[in-house]
């Protein structure tokens, strides 16, 4: 809606009403924004979109396109380009990239990311890399600079960042305000990156680190341990499934994970954790007062050599750590994570453990039994 008025100049006389005035002062409206999320998905525009950009285009002066939410599934680049030619890329406030794409593709792209100036939130799936990275170190160039000019970026989720490994310092120095959320998964990432990740400023306000399917066998635990004591103060969600982790490093790093007084929610599934180490990991966490929800992995006693499922071992093994549990006298939910499910292969959750600040109630015990239908 336009809302605006115009005024000519015109003469006291009575004469003035059938004759035409000597000035004319128009006012100019400003323009009209149109707000619309717009979703890119299909190869071709479809036929609401054309119609619609046609409209703007032919309204270039007066209609301002605006959008502040951004999702791309697929499309190609050149028509994604004739649609963000269009649109005020300083209105945007989150962009979901969800499509995959070669890094010279995504290079192609930073240009447009780097006019977001009011970007809070960037969601980027897995990007593709040739087998030849020196000639597209470039591309990470071009890619990573354009975070210089998001001053408000607060969110962001990278998966499979594969351009990242080794350089991760080169985005991390360009982002200009602290972060909020930081999401960085199924990619191999070096010591120096963990070492500039832990350095850097604008970590130290996270309330939610994720680093699930990152490869962390052969890291110093002392690095982990540092991130930690970094983001200890406002750290509420802390997710590290599937990385690695043994018994010693986690060990190394409990007593920074014990001094996160705002954890909400931690998630170790899929790491390498015996049942003498999830008692370590129980009594440290049991201190944290805001911890609702916590994921750990099976211990490894409960399976044979080769991954089979040992049923009564794990029952077995729920009942010490319930035990545990118990005398910490803490109350909270614990969820025990089973990887793969030995019936179908998927991985699979079930709850084991509840208020632990009692004996065990009819309620309780129905709570810790594995469910027959788990994972089908």
């Amino acid at each position: 809606m336009w809302s605006g008025a115009s005024s000519y100049g015109c003469s006291s006389s009575p004469m003035a009403a059938v004759a035409e005035p000597r000035s004319t002062t128009k006012l100019h409206l400003a323009p009209l924004k149109v707000f619309v999320d717009l979703c890119l998905k299909e190869k071709t525009l479809d036929n609401f979109l054309t119609y619609f950009l046609r409209w703007v285009e032919q309204r270039e002066s007066s209609v301002h396109l605006c959008c502040k939410k951004l999702k791309i599934i697929s499309m190609p680049m050149d028509n994604m380009v004739k649609v963000l030619s269009m649109v005020q890329l300083d209105c945007i406030q989150e962009v979901q990239v969800s499509c995959t794409w070669n890094l010279s593709t995504l290079a192609t792209f930073a240009p447009f990311l780097g006019e977001m100036c009011n970007l809070q939130r960037l969601v980027l799936f897995p990007v593709h890399m040739s087998a030849f990275k020196k000639q597209e170190e470039h591309h990470v160039v071009q890619i990573t600079s354009q975070f210089l000019r998001l001053d408000h970026l607060r969110d962001l989720h990278l998966e499979s960042p594969s351009f990242l490994e080794g350089c991760l310092d080169q985005m991390l120095r360009c982002l200009k305000s602290p972060l909020d959320s930081l999401s960085i998964t199924k990619c191999w990432l070096r010591d120096s990156d963990l070492t500039n990740l832990s350095q850097n400023p604008n970590i130290s306000q996270l309330k939610s680190l994720d680093l699930s399917c990152v490869t962390m066998t052969d890291f110093w635990p002392e690095l982990l341990q540092v991130l930690l004591e970094k983001v200890a103060a406002t750290l509420q969600d802390l997710d590290l499934d599937v990385c690695g982790i043994t018994d010693s490093q986690l060990e190394a790093c409990l007593p920074a994970l014990s001094r996160c007084s705002q954890l909400r929610s931690v998630s170790l599934c899929g790491n390498l954790l015996s049942t003498a180490g999830m008692e370590k990991l129980l009594r440290h966490t049991a201190v944290l007062p805001c911890l609702r929800q916590e994921r750990y992995p099976a211990p490894q006693e409960s399976y044979r050599p080769r991954g089979v499922l040992l049923e009564a071992r794990l029952a077995q093994l729920r009942a010490q750590l319930w035990e545990i549990l118990r005398d910490l006298g803490h109350p909270r939910i614990i969820w025990i994570s089973l990887s793969p499910c030995p019936r179908c292969g998927e991985d699979v959750v079930t709850n084991v453990l509840a208020d632990c600040r009692g004996p065990a109630s009819a309620e309780s015990r129905d709570i810790l039994r594995m469910d027959d239908d788990v994972g089908e």
